[in-house]
């Protein structure tokens, strides 16, 4: 993620060159006339231009920030409950999958669960994604911002934290929450006290998290695509066929100039490039933030984007009018987004590879408990013994319903023929510790690593340096070579003796 960002720098750099933008800067922009029409009555000097404009006190200001703010918190706060929901259904389903009559999913009553766990979390999400646009157009048009550009990065903002959390709660449910208080055998916790919290697969909560967000990922993508070329596709077939019914025929419409029949195309998105750009953050964040549970993720990225750029480009040549052109020397805010997902990817991937995965518990027991405990790591034969000792025992006759003997699940308790039953392990401990440590060293030394690659990788390509300081170097010369010309002029001019000075 860093040298993706580090490089984006460079080619902006040169692309900003090419475009003669290097010492553009926006220029006061014009008023939003909503702003002009709000608070014309209220005034104070422009400290540039020296005119008086319409102003925004600074209380009218913070109250209207924090009702968008608490607007902002109350959608997260319905997507949690969307989320919350779905764990119901879970843990609803989960029960029924269990009992059920065909054996195919009686076997298979997790990944039944969890598939159709996904599909409807996605359709929760799509479902969201339209009542959150207009809340988002709704907050930033109460807030009321003084200039276009504060109004995009503002809407881009709430936009993105709204999708965001909207498409990756369930997956940070996954990763970090799913099974870890579900109890034990014979003293299982149950949301309220009728259905029983649901657990990890055997294998671990990697599979899950894995089936998550392959399923979200590839539906998204999918979604996105039709959307982008599918839906301007009817719309213009639509419209063709109104013309069509008004009794304009074929030849009529062959001979229309070329501008009527752009007319006649879709217009571009009131908000420009804000669906692309919010696409391609949030397919960043897919292929960054849990990357260690679906390491497929950039490969199904790089696949989605060969195909859209070629669906971008038919769209933007053949479905839609010619967008109008705008100055602009970056990306804007998205820029700063995807250096805090870059910042969140190396704290998500240290949680992931810490506690979702078993590779700290490997890790403790072959140095550890295992056969190879001083005497160093030796591949799998240290590992001999890891299943029976990542185990613990239940005593089945504790259940009152006449079984004997004993059963085995996943934990870190002692034997219910120890002095403490059921009670937490040293090993349970020793885990716990060997993960905080690993998170903590594991974020530093990432940082550390992140830090030292974006100083190494300068922001502007070293040839595109020599060309603007040359460049430089000769608008100096030929200011110099005016004024001394200039001043030569005017000597002769006055009648004034020339001799060789410097001027």
């Amino acid at each position: 993620a860093t040298v993706f960002l580090e490089f984006w720098k460079r080619r902006r750099a040169v692309l900003t060159y090419d475009w003669d933008l290097i010492d553009w800067e926006d220029e006061e922009e014009e008023l939003r006339p909503q702003f002009e029409a709000k608070y014309s009555q209220v005034e104070r000097v422009n400290p540039i231009t020296g005119k008086p404009e319409p102003f925004q006190p600074f209380p009218d200001k913070l109250s209207r920030l924090m009702v968008s703010v608490s607007g902002i918190f109350f959608m997260i706060s319905l997507v949690l409950t969307a989320v919350f929901a779905v764990v119901v259904y879970r843990l609803v389903a989960m029960e029924q999958f269990a009992s059920f009559k065909w054996y195919f999913i009686k076997k298979y009553w997790q990944f039944a669960t969890s598939g159709t766990g996904v599909c409807i979390n996605f359709m929760i999400i799509m479902s969201l994604n339209v009542v959150y646009e207009k809340v988002a157009y709704l907050l930033t048009d109460l807030e009321h911002p003084r200039t276009e550009s504060e109004w995009e990065n503002s809407f881009a903002l709430k936009m993105f934290l709204f999708q965001f959390v909207n498409l990756n709660s369930s997956i940070f449910y996954i990763a970090f929450f799913l099974g870890r208080f579900a109890g034990r055998p014979g003293k299982y916790n149950k949301l309220f006290n009728r259905w029983r919290l649901e657990e990890c697969h055997p294998s671990g909560c990697l599979i899950d998290l894995c089936l998550q967000m392959g399923v979200i990922m590839v539906l998204k993508q999918m979604w996105n695509n039709f959307m982008e070329l599918g839906y301007p596709l009817l719309q213009n077939w639509w419209s063709r066929r109104k013309m069509r019914r008004r009794g304009q025929s074929m030849e009529n419409k062959i001979s229309l100039p070329q501008w009527e029949k752009d007319w006649n195309l879709q217009p571009m998105n009131l908000h420009g490039l804000m669906d692309e750009y919010l696409e391609m953050v949030l397919q960043f964040g897919f292929t960054t933030i849990f990357v260690a549970a679906f390491p497929l993720a950039p490969l199904l990225a790089l696949l989605n984007n060969i195909i859209e750029i070629r669906l971008d480009a038919y769209k933007f040549v053949t479905q839609w009018r010619r967008p109008m052109p705008a100055r602009a020397t970056d990306i804007g805010i998205w820029y700063g987004i995807l250096e805090g997902i870059g910042v969140l990817a190396v704290i998500t991937n240290a949680f992931v590879i810490a506690i979702t995965s078993d590779y700290i518990p490997r890790f403790v027991y072959a140095y550890k408990y295992g056969p190879c405990t001083d005497q160093g790591y030796r591949q799998e034969k240290c590992l001999k013994g890891y299943v029976n000792s990542s185990l613990s025992v239940f005593d089945l006759s504790e259940l009152g319903m006449g079984y004997s003997g004993y059963c085995r699940y996943r934990d870190y308790r002692a034997p219910p023929w120890s002095s403490t039953p059921y009670e937490f392990t040293l090993q349970f401990w020793h885990v716990l510790a060997a993960r905080l440590a690993f998170i903590i060293v594991f974020e530093h030394l990432v940082f550390g690593i992140k830090s030292f690659i974006a100083y190494l990788i300068p922001d502007m390509p070293k040839d595109l340096c020599d060309r603007m300081r040359r460049e430089k170097y000769l608008v100096q010369e030929m200011m110099y070579e005016a004024e001394l010309e200039h001043l030569q002029r005017e000597r002769k001019k006055n009648g004034k003796q020339y001799h060789h000075e410097w001027p």
